[in-house]
């Protein structure tokens, strides 16, 4: 079978290697489609994560179909559309250092426990979307840490995958308002077609008067702020830790799910006169099926989140597309 296999700094290449042969408690799983992740840019960058640097599989976002199951296993069944979750095995982590990767044929999940391991979705789900589960609980995981009530009016900072299906997610809770700030106007039509009430382009706009407009003046013994109760870090640059803290209302708080790869100052005297509530966000303790039903219940929504897909046998061009700057939201690959 072919498998991705960062081989070198910079460098993945698809590989053949042995199909994996199951055991009495795995399954095996025809790939169908598996999403490319920042994080996969990175392990790329570095050359992968020890002990596996110069010999990784890569991809982890995966979407498939069971195709072989062990003696043992009750529960799954031959022909089952399912989505993986990478992280059931936490020292063999699908894609993440681990010894498989799912931007391959075949996966082998070891010791298959439905509701655990994978997750059986309807067949009418497109595979593409289905891929979306894994990068669509890192969102939900990041809805539940900030607790939002349905009073609340929020404000996410980035529409990428992360963003979007934050958007996504807030308001299928019934939350009263969410606006979206990016500075790609395309994104910025994404985010008002799966549910946002209203984007700010901050490249072109007054972010700051646009979002008192919106939300209205806030509660604060600073001038200029809005009556936001919820900012989202989905971008992961520090101008928006500095725009959030300058806008911030007493009690609000600030939820950051990006990826800040430099340390951020704060104004801890306007944290703590403001009584300011910040709070971290990473992977998804208990989301990764939490979030399917909504996945399958809203797939045409999701469906606007991806922006391109490619063959596996086109994987370089599809890296290159998710290493430029600006070039897409969300790229798939597909498999036949």
């Amino acid at each position: 079978m072919r498998a991705a296999i960062i081989t070198a700094p910079g460098t993945t290449e698809i590989i053949e290697i042995p199909q994996p042969s199951i055991g009495p408690n795995d399954a095996l799983v025809k790939i169908r489609a598996c999403g490319i992740c920042g994080s996969d840019s990175l392990y790329i960058a570095i050359g992968g994560l020890p002990p596996r640097q110069g010999s990784m599989p890569i991809g982890h976002e995966a979407a498939g179909e069971v195709i072989a199951v062990g003696d043992n296993v009750s529960d799954i069944a031959v022909g089952d559309r399912v989505v993986v979750n990478p992280m059931a095995v936490p020292d063999d982590i699908i894609g993440n250092g681990g010894s498989t990767g799912a931007l391959a044929d075949y996966l082998l999940i070891k010791d298959v426990v439905r509701g655990r391991s994978l997750e059986v979705i309807p067949n009418h789900i497109p595979y593409e979307v289905a891929a979306l589960n894994e990068p669509m609980a890192v969102a939900q995981h990041a809805v539940n840490q900030v607790a939002p009530q349905q009073s609340d009016q929020v404000v996410i900072f980035g529409a990428g995958p992360i963003g979007l299906g934050a958007a996504i997610a807030l308001k299928a809770r019934g939350v009263k308002h969410v606006v979206v700030v990016d500075i790609l106007q395309d994104r910025l039509e994404k985010a008002l077609k799966v549910g946002a009430d209203a984007v700010i382009n901050s490249a072109a706009e007054d972010l700051p008067a646009r979002l008192i407009e919106l939300h209205g003046p806030g509660d604060s013994m600073w001038p200029d702020r809005a009556g936001t109760n919820i900012f989202l870090d989905a971008a992961g640059v520090p101008a928006v830790i500095d725009t959030t803290l300058g806008l911030a209302q007493r009690g609000a708080k600030l939820g950051v799910v990006a990826v800040h790869k430099e340390p951020v100052s704060l104004d801890l005297m306007n944290v703590m006169s403001n009584e300011l509530t910040i709070v971290g966000s990473m992977g998804y303790p208990n989301e990764i099926f939490e979030v399917t039903r909504d996945v399958v219940d809203n797939w045409e929504k999701y469906q606007v989140i991806i922006s391109h897909t490619f063959d596996f046998a086109d994987l370089d061009e599809a890296l290159r597309c998710v290493s430029t700057p600006g070039a897409a939201d969300k790229v798939v690959i597909t498999f036949d």
